[in-house]
C-alpha cells in the first residue's frame, strides 16, 4: 500500500464531516502543540487521526507514574522516556507518513522562532505552573500572526479559548503585567480560564500542591476539551467560521450538566472579574507564601545547563 493510499483509507470515514478536499487541506496543514503531556498528547494523536498532517510538538519532561491517571503516553513501558519522543512515535505509528518535528528541549527563547515557523495554529498544552513559557508563547505566535487555541481541564468540566492575531492580548485579557507575584498571575489566569467557575463547588483548593507543581487532574476533563479544542483546530484550518476568540469565553461540566458561553468585554479588569479574584484568592490563603516561594517552571533554554 502506497502512503497516498493508506491515508485515504485511514481518512475515509472522516468524509461526510470533511469533503475529500478539506481532507487534503489538512494533510498539508501543519500544527504546533506546545506539551506533550496531558492535554498536548491526546491533542497530537487525535489531529493525527483527523488526517493532520505535519506536526512541530515539544517537551522537555519524561512520563513518570504521577502522569498515568491523565496523559496519553503514559504507560508502564514509558516511564522515564522523553515525552516528545514517546508521542512521536504513536503518531507515525497511527499514520507512518506523517511529518513530526520534535522539540525536545520545550520552548523558549532558544527556539520559539524556529518553533513557530511554517505552523497555520498553534495549541498551548503547556503545563499550568510554566506561565512564563506560555507569555512568550502568545507574544510571539501574535507577531507572527498565528492563532493559538488553548483548553483547560477543571475538575470535571472543560474550557476552550483563542488568542487570534488583531483580537485580544493575551496580556490584556488576563490583566498580566509587571510586578505581580507568582501567586497573583497564578490566580489570574485560573480565573480568566474559567470565569463562571462552577468547578470549585466540587474541588478541593486544599489538595493543589504548589510546592511540588502539582494538582488536581482527571483523564475525563483531559478528554473533553480535545474534542472542543481539534474541532476549533479544524475550523482554524478550514476557516469554516471565525474562531472564537477572547474575550468570548466556553466552558461545559458535563457533572454538573451547566454550559457557559460568553464574553468578558474587559477580561479580569472587569469590576465582576475582581470580585471573582478576590474570592478565588481567599479559598489559597494559606497557599501563599509557597505559592511565591516556589514560584513558576523556569522557562525553557534558561536553566544552566541548558
Amino acid at each position: 500500500m502506497t502512503p497516498d493510499e493508506y491515508y485515504r483509507d485511514a481518512t475515509k470515514r472522516n468524509i461526510g464531516i470533511v469533503s475529500r478536499a478539506e481532507q487534503d487541506v489538512l494533510r498539508g496543514a501543519r500544527v504546533g502543540i506546545v506539551g506533550m503531556g496531558g492535554a498536548g498528547g491526546i491533542y497530537l494523536t487525535t489531529l493525527v487521526r483527523m488526517g493532520i498532517g505535519r506536526f512541530h510538538i515539544s517537551d522537555f519532561d519524561t512520563f513518570s507514574v504521577v502522569n498515568i491517571n491523565r496523559q496519553a503516553g503514559a504507560m508502564s513501558s514509558t516511564i522515564g522516556r522523553p515525552k516528545a519522543e514517546v508521542m512521536a512515535e504513536i503518531a507515525r505509528d497511527i499514520h507512518p507518513g506523517v511529518e513530526v518535528v520534535s522539540f525536545d528541549r520545550g520552548v523558549g527563547e532558544h527556539n520559539i522562532d524556529d518553533f513557530l515557523r511554517g505552523v497555520d495554529v498553534v495549541l498551548d498544552g503547556i503545563d499550568v505552573y510554566a506561565q512564563p513559557a506560555r507569555l512568550l508563547l502568545y507574544r510571539r505566535a501574535r507577531e507572527a500572526g498565528i492563532p493559538v487555541l488553548f483548553g483547560a481541564p477543571l475538575g470535571l468540566s472543560g474550557t476552550v479559548g483563542a488568542f487570534v492575531p488583531g483580537g485580544m492580548r493575551y496580556e490584556d485579557y488576563f490583566d498580566l503585567h509587571e510586578g505581580l507575584s507568582p501567586f497573583e498571575t497564578m490566580i489570574r489566569f485560573i480565573v480568566g480560564l474559567a470565569p463562571q467557575g462552577r468547578h470549585w463547588s466540587y474541588m478541593r483548593p486544599e489538595d493543589v500542591q504548589p510546592d511540588e507543581h502539582a494538582g488536581s487532574s482527571s483523564a475525563a476533563a483531559i478528554s473533553l476539551i480535545t474534542g472542543m479544542v481539534c474541532t476549533e483546530t479544524l475550523v482554524a484550518l478550514l476557516k469554516r467560521r471565525p474562531l472564537r476568540a477572547a474575550p468570548e469565553f466556553t466552558q461545559y461540566d458535563p457533572y454538573l450538566g451547566i454550559f457557559r458561553h460568553g464574553r468578558l468585554r474587559w477580561g479580569n479588569r472587569g469590576p465582576l472579574q475582581r470580585l471573582k479574584l478576590r474570592f478565588i484568592a481567599s479559598k489559597f490563603a494559606d497557599k501563599i507564601e509557597t505559592f511565591n516561594h516556589t514560584g513558576f517552571q523556569p522557562m525553557p533554554g534558561t536553566a544552566p545547563d541548558a
